[in-house]
């Protein structure tokens, strides 16, 4: 049986995967973060999915916080998961994350998260970079939203209907 912190989770876990996709709508947007990758010394299809798993983290960690349930993930704002991308300390991105054994894929991701975290040193600052990535993504599609607060909803209903997959 599925427990709702781990529906919580996944839910986390497709919002981080989407957003690239839908950012990338704009091909040169693509381009731009794939130089801005590279630049800064970071694989891009590392840091690419580093970026899907920041992203399900900090909106995890805002959803916790928050007290909510899998069911109301869809309200919580993306300013709020942007938020926490660039204002969370690593260790609290961390924090009450349940077991994800569930998906190999994203297990990996996580701890690969975990060990530039403990790493230090230039590892920090390229989780540093990979927040403002993020934070600059969800900003992105927050702006083509036409409602005054978009949510992961949005998000979800966006990715949707450009039959992004589960």
């Amino acid at each position: 049986m599925t427990s709702d912190h781990d529906t919580l989770l996944r839910r986390c876990t497709y919002l981080g995967r989407v957003l690239l996709p839908l950012l990338d709508q704009e091909p040169w947007r693509q381009d731009r973060r794939r130089e801005r990758l590279h630049s800064w010394g970071i694989d891009v299809a590392a840091g690419e999915r580093l970026i899907e798993v920041f992203a399900a983290l900090a909106a995890h960690a805002v959803a916790v916080d928050a007290s909510l349930s899998a069911s109301e993930i869809e309200s919580l704002p993306l300013s709020a998961v942007a938020d926490a991308a660039t204002s969370k300390q690593d260790f609290e991105l961390l924090a009450g994350l349940p077991d994800i054994s569930a998906d190999d894929r994203d297990e990996i991701a996580v701890k690969v998260f975990r060990l530039l975290v403990y790493k230090g040193g230039q590892a920090s600052v390229q989780l540093l970079r990979l927040s403002t990535e993020v934070r600059r993504t969800l900003t992105v599609l927050a702006a083509r939203e036409s409602v005054l607060s978009p949510t992961c909803g949005d998000i979800f209903r966006r990715a949707d209907e450009a039959n992004l997959p589960r």
